[in-house]
C-alpha cells in the first residue's frame, strides 16, 4: 500500500487481507498544519467489521502460539529491519497527519526500531525459575505462557511507537492481535501494519481496524474472544475501558493521564534547567503524556528563571512539522486546540500572570492549521486549575518553593504520577526526590521526557492501574506465569505432608 502525495483510500486489514468496511463508510484524514492537504481516505468500521477482526485473531492464535519463540522473534527482527529501511517516509507520514516536528517523527519511528528489535530478542530468553522441590526427585520451573486474543487501543500523539511497545511483546509471546489506531492517525498504523505483513507475520496474527465509537470500542473491550485490553489515552476513557472489561476478568492494561513536574532547586545549572523545561514543555508542542507542564523553583532563582524561560519560550519557531526551520508543529486537531484555549482562560481567570503566549495563531501561514503560542505563566498556585488538570499542549505553569520538601509535595499534589523530575547539583537532594517522588519514572538533571525502551514505562495514581509497558515488564501484560511441578520418583508424595527426615 504505497504512500503518495495524492489522497489514497485506505483499507482495514483482517485475516491477512485489506479490505473495505462492512458499512461502505469512510472518514478523512487531513494534515493539523494545512487542513487543505488530504492525507488519505480511512474506513469507519462497524461492530461486524471489529468481530471479524476478533474471529481471525483467534483462529491464528492456535497455530501462532505453538510457533516456537525464537521462530516468532525472527520475523520481528525482520520487521525491524524494514522499519529501519522505511524510517524517513514514515518519519514524513507522521509530521503530516499529527503535526510535530521531523526529526521528532524521526524518534517515533526510531522507537519503534528499538522495540521491535529489543522485544524480538525476548524471543530466545522470556526466563522463567527452576527452583528447587521440597521433596526428592521432584523436579520444580516456571515458564511463561500466551493468553490469547490482545485488543490494542492506542492515542496519536505517538502513533508508531506505542503501538509497537504494545503490540510486538504481545507477539514475541505467542498472541494474536486486533489492533484500533487513533482516528486522527491511520497512515502510521497502515505503515506499521504493512512492516509485519512484509516481515511474514502468518494471517489473522495481526489484524487492523480503523474509526471510533462503540461499534468498535465496546466489542474491543467487551468481547468474549478478547483476554487482554491494553490501552493508551486519556484517563477518562481508560475508568470506561476499565469497566467494559471487568465483567470478563480481563487483563487491562492502562496508560493513561499526567501532570508532570521539573523541579528547579537553587543550586541547579540555570542554562540546563532552562533547556530541559523547554524541551520538556513544548516538545511535540506539549501533546505528551510525559510533558512537563508544571515547573517549580527556588525562590532564591525564581525569577531569573523566569525571566529566561520566558525568552526561550518567546523565540521558538511555530509551524509546519516538515519545514526544517519549526521548533513546535500544530496541536493535533481543532478540539486539541479549543482546550489549550480554554486552559489559557481559565489561567487567567484564576490570576496566574501570562508570562508569554496565550493566543491562537491564525494569520498568514497559520491560517490552515491548529497553531498556538508556546504559552508561560507564571506566579501559579499549585491549587489552580491550570496546575492540576491535564491540558496536552504547548502551555507551562512555572510556581515558586521555599524548599526541596515543599517542592516534593506540590509535584506529588496531584492526581497523576507519570513522570517527575529535579535539576541540582546536590546528590542528597537527588536520592530523596528520587524515593520522594510517587510517579513511575524519575529523571535527575533532565526533563521529564527521554524514556527508553529497556527499562519499565508507565506511571502511578490515576495515570495507570499497575502495568508497565517496555522492557521485560512488557511480558507480564501480554503473557502468564505456569508453575509446572515433574515427579520422577515413581510414588505419590505430597507437598507439605511427606517430608522425609534429615
Amino acid at each position: 500500500m504505497p504512500t503518495t502525495l495524492k489522497a489514497t483510500t485506505y483499507n482495514n486489514y483482517i485475516d491477512g487481507a485489506w479490505a473495505p468496511s462492512a458499512s461502505g463508510e469512510t472518514f478523512e484524514n487531513r494534515n493539523p498544519a494545512n487542513t487543505d492537504d488530504l492525507i488519505g481516505v480511512f474506513q469507519k468500521s462497524t461492530r461486524q467489521d471489529v468481530e471479524a477482526a476478533l474471529a481471525a485473531a483467534a483462529r491464528a492464535y492456535e497455530t501462532w502460539r505453538l510457533v516456537p519463540a525464537p521462530r516468532r522473534a525472527e520475523l520481528l527482527f525482520k520487521a525491524a529491519q524494514l522499519i529501519v529501511e522505511r524510517k524517513d517516509q514514515f518519519a514524513r507520514d507522521m509530521t503530516r497527519e499529527m503535526g510535530k516536528v521531523l526529526n521528532e517523527t524521526g524518534g517515533d519511528v526510531q522507537e519503534a526500531i528499538d522495540m521491535t528489535f529489543y522485544m524480538a530478542g525476548e524471543g530466545r530468553r522470556m526466563f522463567g525459575q527452576t527452583v528447587p522441590s521440597e521433596l526428592r526427585n521432584k523436579f520444580a520451573m516456571s515458564m511463561r505462557q500466551p493468553l490469547g486474543v490482545c485488543s490494542i487501543i492506542t492515542p496519536w500523539n505517538f502513533p508508531m511507537a506505542i503501538p509497537s511497545w504494545k503490540i510486538i511483546p504481545a507477539l514475541v509471546c505467542g498472541n494474536a492481535v486486533v489492533f484500533k489506531p487513533a482516528s486522527q492517525t491511520p497512515l502510521s498504523a497502515v505503515n506499521f501494519v504493512k512492516v509485519l505483513e512484509d516481515a511474514g507475520i502468518p494471517r489473522g496474527v495481526v489484524n487492523m481496524v480503523t474509526g471510533d465509537g462503540d461499534e468498535v470500542g465496546t466489542p474491543l473491550t467487551s468481547h468474549e474472544a478478547v483476554r487482554v485490553v491494553s490501552f493508551t489515552g486519556s484517563t477518562h476513557v481508560g475508568r470506561i475501558v476499565n469497566k467494559a472489561a471487568a465483567p470478563g476478568f480481563k487483563k487491562v492494561h492502562l496508560e493513561m493521564g499526567g501532570k508532570n513536574v521539573i523541579m528547579i532547586m537553587d543550586d541547579a545549572d540555570l542554562e540546563l534547567a532552562v533547556d530541559g523545561c523547554l524541551w520538556g514543555g513544548f516538545g511535540t508542542t506539549g501533546q505528551r503524556c510525559t510533558a512537563a507542564s508544571r515547573v517549580v523553583v527556588h525562590e532564591k532563582v525564581y525569577r531569573r528563571f523566569v525571566e529566561a524561560f520566558v525568552d526561550r519560550a518567546k523565540s521558538l519557531v511555530v509551524g509546519d512539522g516538515l519545514d526544517p526551520k519549526t521548533q513546535m508543529g500544530p496541536s493535533n486537531s481543532e478540539s486539541q486546540l479549543q482546550t489549550v484555549m480554554k486552559y489559557v482562560e481559565i489561567g487567567k481567570g484564576e490570576g496566574a500572570t501570562l508570562a508569554t503566549g496565550g493566543h491562537r495563531l491564525e494569520k498568514g501561514a497559520y491560517a490552515r492549521g491548529f497553531f498556538h503560542e508556546p504559552t508561560v505563566f507564571a506566579d501559579v498556585d499549585p491549587g489552580m486549575r491550570i496546575a492540576r488538570e491535564e491540558i496536552f499542549g504547548p502551555v507551562v505553569s512555572v510556581m515558586s518553593c521555599r524548599s526541596l520538601d515543599e517542592a516534593i509535595a506540590i509535584g506529588n499534589g496531584v492526581e497523576y504520577g507519570l513522570s517527575a523530575s529535579i535539576y541540582t547539583q546536590d546528590i542528597n537532594r537527588a536520592f530523596t526526590a528520587m524515593r520522594d517522588l510517587y510517579t513511575g519514572i524519575f529523571y535527575v538533571n533532565a526533563p521529564t521526557i527521554g524514556a527508553e525502551v529497556h527499562l519499565p514505562f508507565g506511571g502511578t495514581k490515576n495515570t495507570g492501574n499497575g502495568h508497565r509497558e517496555a522492557g521485560v515488564a512488557a511480558l507480564d501484560v501480554f503473557s502468564e506465569w505456569k508453575s509446572v511441578y515433574v515427579d520422577f520418583s515413581g510414588r505419590l508424595q505430597r507437598a507439605q505432608i511427606d517430608l522425609e527426615e534429615i
